[in-house]
């Protein structure tokens, strides 16, 4: 397989070309304020590299598009919200916890009715179809595009969210429909709330995918258009296109699950020190350890599958302090190569730092020369202080694991910090985000109650349905393996009622290849 991977950062657009698991040619370009032209910059210049001028079987891109869109509060659009549930539910309403300048901006109507299911998947109510269709009457005289539908325990039974999209594409064809079992697990505001940022991102999505598209065109690239998930995993252009939430943090998994194809390590700690922050998580069988808290995105709780990751305001772009001496938060970011003093700017950065330290050589060198050596080895410790506590609070073992460090700032990382048993450096580990995103594989997830059924079985029942998701999503069922297991008795249930939740992962289907049975 021949593949291009994308990542873009805050700070850089990586793009690298991975011919049969191996890293032909990599290049960083600054990243750019509409993005696009940034992803144009990184692929032209990767295509003049002769070794690159190959056809390539796939384009896969992590963005940060979807994530900055609800953090700035740009580009989101109004909608409208229907809750399946009442009467139950009806004091806490949609968009009850979100930001009260996010709410204004998305919040078209809310319509909240009866119907739903109980925790054991019992129709809770009748569902209310006059409701439904008048709901939609008013949503397509109102002129809104896109809707958020959600009810009690859908995860268990989607019927009335499927019955509420066949409504709605009847009276308001032209209106999106995101329908939260989709996107989140068991818990009725975070799975709603998912699925209002989607549906509020519907139109971004869109023209994003499109420019998307239409800048590997412009490269001379004729191949699909993947983009990666939060979960390390990609998803096909279309798909991203309905769910553009799933993307919310793809470039920090990415360079993870760079890290672990570069060093061939699949349970390590990683640090990927960027230019504007640095992101420390785990690997566990080669993927991220995924959150299993609640994940809030630009202030709205949600339940997303995103991986267990502590971000700091370190990198190399971070502004250095000299009284006291401090590295970060506040970061230069793409505007590095033009405000740092070893590229003629005049904001001492990190970068700065470490170039006078020896230990990086770019810009001009000259320019730090007259640095204080109190100045350089008080930054330098703070930035190894910061990197030591953090790390060691996202350890989950006592004992002495590897490090990864990764990212272009990673020559912060010292060589030594207590509670690490290495500090592993790999060739392209500046690239590592767009190593991640080119390796990406297709996932797929089951997560749902069984009854009557033994533990072996229903493991068995939801591993299944996790392969026949993920070779619906694009990948190749003879490839595909289980990254995470869990189940948990449901005391409360009759039956031997037990949650299993699955998820598996393989490779990019070959379209040239007739699909496994």
């Amino acid at each position: 397989m021949k593949r291009i991977g994308i990542d873009v950062g805050g700070t850089n657009t990586d793009a690298v070309l991975i011919v049969d698991e191996k890293v032909v040619h990599s290049v960083k370009r600054p990243t750019t304020a509409d993005v696009t032209s940034g992803i144009l910059d990184a692929l032209r210049a990767l295509r003049a590299e002769p070794a690159a001028a190959v056809k390539v079987d796939a384009v896969v891109i992590g963005t940060t598009h979807f994530i900055n869109a609800v953090v700035q509060r740009r580009h989101v659009q109004k909608i409208a919200a229907i809750r399946i549930g009442m009467p139950a539910s009806a004091s806490l309403p949609p968009f009850c916890d979100w930001p009260t300048d996010l709410a204004s901006l998305v919040n078209g109507d809310i319509f909240m009715l009866e119907g739903g299911h109980d925790y054991d998947g019992r129709p809770f109510m009748p569902l209310d179809i006059a409701g439904l269709k008048s709901a939609a009457r008013k949503i397509k005289d109102a002129g809104l595009r896109s809707v958020a539908v959600c009810s009690s325990f859908s995860p268990l039974d989607p019927s009335c969210e499927t019955t509420a999209r066949e409504i709605l594409a009847e009276i308001c064809p032209d209106v999106a429909v995101t329908m939260s079992h989709d996107l989140g697990r068991i818990g009725l505001l975070e799975r709603e709330n998912a699925a209002l940022l989607n549906a509020s991102l519907h139109d971004l999505a869109i023209t994003t995918v499109a420019a998307f598209r239409k800048a590997i065109a412009d490269s001379g690239i004729d191949a699909p258009l993947f983009l990666t998930q939060n979960d390390g995993t990609v998803m096909q252009a279309e798909i991203a296109t309905a769910f553009p939430v799933m993307s919310f943090a793809s470039g920090a998994t990415n360079s993870m699950r760079g890290a672990a194809h570069l060093s061939g390590l699949d349970d390590a700690m990683v640090v990927d020190v960027g230019g504007t922050t640095s992101d420390i998580g785990q690997l566990r069988h080669g993927f991220p350890r995924e959150a299993n808290a609640v994940v809030e995105v630009g202030g709205v709780r949600t339940l997303f599958r995103m991986p267990d990751l502590l971000s700091i305001g370190l990198g190399g772009g971070s502004h250095v302090d000299e009284e006291p001496v401090r590295v970060g938060p506040l970061s230069v970011g793409y505007r590095l190569t033009s405000d740092a003093l070893v590229f003629g700017g005049d904001r001492l950065t990190a970068t700065d730092i470490a170039v006078a330290a020896g230990l990086i050589d770019i810009g001009d060198r000259s320019r730090v020369a007259n640095l204080p050596k109190r100045l350089i080895d008080a930054a330098l410790r703070d930035a190894w202080r910061k990197l030591e506590e953090d790390i060691d609070r996202m350890k989950t073992e006592a004992g002495d694991v590897p490090l990864l460090a990764v990212g272009g700032g990673a020559f912060l990382v010292p060589d030594r910090l207590p509670g690490i048993s290495e500090i592993v450096r790999v060739p392209h580990g500046d690239c590592a985000n767009a190593v991640g995103a080119a390796i990406a594989q297709v996932s797929g997830e089951a997560d749902q109650v069984f009854r009557d059924l033994s533990r072996e079985d229903a493991i068995a029942a939801a591993r299944d349905i996790a392969a026949d998701r993920a070779v619906q999503a694009g990948a190749a069922r003879d490839s595909l393996k289980t990254v995470d297991v869990e189940d948990m008795p449901i005391a409360y249930l009759p039956g031997n009622a037990l949650r299993v939740r699955v998820r598996v992962a393989g490779a990019i289907a070959d379209p040239d290849l007739p699909a496994a049975a």
